[in-house]
């Protein structure tokens, strides 16, 4: 297991820099905060399995095929339910109330965008970018 993952630090120090950010920020807020909100918010439960899941999912990816643009599949397999049933739950955020509301938009707003990313990578591995 360690292996695994000084490969996959290897890999990601040779992203560039923002990328290596925003996989930073991912863990942070989808990890992280997720796990000090699931005490209080059921959807902080859900993105933090999502997380966990679409994670393990990744690992075991990249154990058998190494950094490829399929990556991305772990997330759209798991974080796409996760970022329906949020915003299904729009109504219950009270973002103006609670600093855990404002942590879903946030959120939302980091599921949105890397899936944008994980979706463009997995259909272009789909067309042949390998």
């Amino acid at each position: 297991m360690q292996d695994l993952m000084n490969a996959w630090q290897a890999d990601v120090a040779r992203q560039p820099e923002w990328v290596q950010h925003w996989l930073d920020i991912m863990v942070i807020v989808l990890g992280g905060f997720s796990l000090v909100f699931s005490f209080v918010r059921v959807e902080a439960r859900w993105v933090l399995a999502g997380f966990l899941l679409g994670a393990v999912t990744l690992l075991g990816l990249y154990s058998q095929i190494g950094y490829s643009r399929l990556l991305g599949l772990a997330h759209v397999i798991f974080w796409t339910p996760v970022l329906v049933y949020l915003l299904r739950r729009r109504a219950h955020w009270r973002v103006k109330e609670t600093l855990s509301g404002k942590w879903i938009v946030l959120a939302v707003m980091i599921l949105t965008i890397s899936l944008v990313f994980d979706y463009t990578d997995v259909i272009r591995w789909v067309f042949g970018a390998r």
